[in-house]
């Protein structure tokens, strides 16, 4: 009889915990609808960074935004975080206008921008001490939550150096530490994990999915497509400023359809004839490497073409480092998308604004 009402209760705690995600993510937490932001640049022609934005991001989900150089994306954050005025549009984030209410947004939100904003001549855990306390935590507060970073963050052992003599990896890793001291609901990431190496870097997702899990709402823009994989439960693919597609990373892959046969050349002299060779058992134009040794076609049937490519390489004496099938990845998806392959992107081409709007702003 107990184990039955025991079965009950957790079936019903199961459900409540399905109703609960499935309502935060039908809710937009973080809404933007037909943001513009125009740059004027003396002695140049205007600049479009936001041309007509559009972007919903549930509450407890990573979006992830990606696009090419000067697409939009960190205009769109500085938008968000109240840094910058759009020319039109409306932003909210929790229901709150965070144009005509920046004072009720700035205390909901964490930023980590591409550069670490940390004084060098204090120590790490001084950094984090410092951010409580112009929080109003109070030293002791502000020492406990300061020690917890320290610790999440694996800088135990640098704490007491000065962030001066600090690795660029450390750096970041401080930075987003700082923007975590209190605790915010929603968290801004502009290229966490740049400068890191891999290690840290796995480090880091582990503590945006912990944070996450936690109903951490977290914008992301990122550099590293599989980061985007990793991290993002929705992916929105920014050009010229505007999202022109949006979805997982699944979802996104099967919108440009088909398999992959790539194939690898010992000989660069047989670039030529492995592109004829390509062209034309793929149903489209081949695309090339940067060194010129690995080519990749889209095929309707990737087995089928496979065995073609192989047979006719063999018969034509095309000695091949490797060849293979392969899914669409978020690089080409890219491609197809914005005629670009993913880069870095160290800022938008249209960062500084120096308009009264956003001096304003910035106040």
């Amino acid at each position: 009889m107990f184990d039955c009402v025991n079965c009950v209760r957790h079936s019903l705690a199961c459900l409540y915990d399905v109703i609960r995600l499935i309502y935060r993510c039908s809710v937009s937490y973080i809404e933007a609808v037909e943001l513009k932001k125009t740059y004027t640049p003396k002695g140049a022609a205007p600049v479009h960074a936001l041309d007509g934005l559009n972007l919903a991001v549930p509450q407890g989900t990573v979006t992830a935004l990606l696009g090419p150089n000067g697409a939009g994306k960190t205009t769109t954050v500085k938008v968000l975080t109240t840094l910058i005025r759009p020319d039109s549009g409306t932003a909210t984030i929790n229901g709150i206008d965070v144009i005509a209410s920046p004072e009720r947004i700035r205390p909901m939100i964490g930023v980590s921008g591409q550069y670490a904003a940390v004084d060098e001549n204090l120590t790490g855990f001084e950094n984090l001490d410092m951010v409580g306390r112009l929080y109003h935590l109070g030293a002791k507060q502000s020492r406990e939550r300061a020690r917890e970073l320290i610790a999440l963050f694996d800088l135990t052992e640098a704490q007491n150096r000065p962030v001066k003599g600090f690795s660029g990896g450390m750096r970041r890793r401080i930075d987003l530490a700082g923007a975590l001291v209190m605790r915010p609901p929603v968290l801004f990431l502009d290229e966490p994990t740049t400068g890191l190496d891999p290690r840290s870097r796995i480090g880091m997702w582990n503590v945006i999915t912990t944070l996450v899990g936690e109903g951490t709402t977290v914008l992301l823009t990122t550099q590293y497509l599989e980061e985007a994989d990793q991290l993002a439960d929705s992916i929105s693919v920014i050009d010229d400023g505007k999202v022109i597609a949006q979805g997982t990373s699944d979802e996104l892959k099967a919108s440009i359809g088909g398999q992959r046969v790539e194939v690898s050349l010992v000989s660069l002299d047989d670039s030529a004839t492995a592109h004829e060779i390509l062209t034309r058992f793929g149903s489209t134009t081949p695309t090339v490497s940067i060194d010129g040794r690995s080519l990749t076609v889209n095929a309707e049937d990737a087995p089928a073409a496979l065995q073609l490519i192989l047979t006719e390489f063999a018969t034509r004496g095309i000695p091949l480092y490797d060849a293979g099938m392969r899914r669409p990845t978020l690089d080409d998806v890219f491609l197809k998308l914005t005629g670009h392959t993913a880069s870095v992107d160290d800022a938008d081409a249209t960062d500084t604004d120096t308009s009264p709007s956003a001096q304003e702003a910035q106040k």
